[in-house]
């Protein structure tokens, strides 16, 4: 049997039962909420705070209908903008493309000057030195 087949017979199994069902559920849940919440606070850094609600929302997907819901709407209108974005002219992506940098660095730099009181180059050369 195959390892899809083996966890799909696996989760039935315990589903099969109240007392399956519903602890079930529970760590579905909880373990779900943690990554969303984790992916959500690491919106705002570079990296993969998006990716990570997404993958949080996959987990809630494995048990809950409208979890699945929203992942499909999600996936269909990512790869609708995805397959928007690359009919466009070179200069719309290319723009698109400035336009996320500038939005990546305004972040960081905020990140920096709030949390680390670093406000120019030189501090952060200095702080990068020191620690």
């Amino acid at each position: 049997m195959r390892r899809r087949e083996q966890l799909s017979a696996n989760r039935h199994r315990v589903r099969s039962t109240r007392t399956g069902r519903l602890p079930l559920q529970i760590v579905i849940a909880v373990l779900g909420a943690v990554v969303v919440a984790l992916g959500i606070v690491l919106i705002p850094f570079p990296g993969p705070g998006w990716l990570i609600v997404l993958a949080g929302l996959a987990i809630w997907a494995f048990e809950f209908v409208w979890a699945q819901r929203l992942l499909q709407y999600t996936r269909d209108k990512l790869e609708r903008w995805w397959h928007w974005l690359g009919r466009q002219h070179i200069v719309v992506r290319v723009l698109a493309g400035l336009i996320g940098l500038v939005f990546v660095g305004t972040v960081v730099w905020l990140s920096l000057r709030l949390s680390l009181g670093v406000r120019s180059l030189r501090d952060v050369w200095s702080y990068i030195t020191t620690h």
